[in-house]
């Protein structure tokens, strides 16, 4: 069985106080109970050091929003992979809605990113999703195979032990709307389906999809009960220690109800 992941996205939120009180008290109820699954948490650039020190030798781990995909240069504003492992950092999300769909990364600019962080070690969570009128239109399937098959374009299946896949429809983050557990299966089966199409089956079984979009405690276990669904990536309910425990405690007890 393949080990949930949940990962928590801060997002542009949080000030130094607030983000170690969070950090701390997640770690702390990590501490409380048996985990069944990884927990990453992604705060704000500023914190990551800070964080770091607050959830060092704990469960949770560490993980940046975006990197720049060259090691150094002039690249005002940006922020490096070696600049990241300087800060603890272990994860790096790319291609998140927001970057492609607000910032203008194109699915080449996504592919250096991917590409650049997992050659330098990093674990990356790679985000695909479609737009509401996409969905609308009948073409989520083929909108998520292709930023997929954009970003691992020359990327061995070696390398795929360190990547995660996060599904998120754009339509649902930040909405309060959510993908039904249905539509979430039919897109996390298809990208497995993908996956075994562009290496094998063997590789396709092993890697992990998360499910982001507007996950909350109430819907955590019925999304987590698809058989493709591995995880989520947590955006708002991620900032309140409380709700994001919840969905781990929901994650944890599905899994070993599903081990009994």
């Amino acid at each position: 069985m393949r080990t949930p992941i949940i990962g928590g996205n801060w997002k542009m939120n949080l000030n130094a106080g607030d983000g170690a009180d969070l950090a701390e008290s997640i770690a702390e109820g990590l501490a409380r109970g048996p985990l069944g699954a990884e927990v990453v948490m992604f705060p704000a650039f500023p914190y990551l050091a800070l964080i770091a020190d607050v959830v060092e030798s704990t469960p949770p781990m560490l993980g940046a929003q975006d990197a720049h995909q060259e090691a150094s240069g002039a690249f005002t504003g940006e922020v490096s992979l070696p600049m990241l492992e300087d800060c603890g950092v272990e994860w790096v999300l790319v291609g998140h809605s927001e970057r492609r769909h607000v910032i203008g990364e194109s699915n080449e600019i996504v592919r250096e990113k991917l590409h650049a962080a997992l050659n330098a070690g990093f674990s990356v969570i790679l985000c695909t999703g479609e737009l509401k009128e996409e969905r609308e239109s009948g073409r989520q399937l083929e909108v998520n195979r292709a930023q997929l098959a954009h970003a691992l374009e020359g990327l061995p299946a070696a390398a795929l032990s360190r990547l995660v896949i996060a599904y998120e429809p754009v339509w649902a983050i930040g909405t309060g709307l959510t993908a039904t557990p249905e539509d979430a299966q039919e897109v996390h089966a298809d990208l497995r389906a993908a996956l075994a199409e562009h290496y094998d089956q063997g590789v396709a079984d092993a890697v992990r999809i998360q499910y982001g979009g507007s996950v909350k405690p109430a819907n955590a276990a019925e999304l987590f009960a698809k058989p493709d669904v591995d995880g989520f990536l947590v955006g708002g309910a991620s900032l309140k220690s409380a709700d994001f425990l919840d969905i781990i405690n929901a994650v944890t007890a599905a899994k070993a109800e599903g081990q009994a």
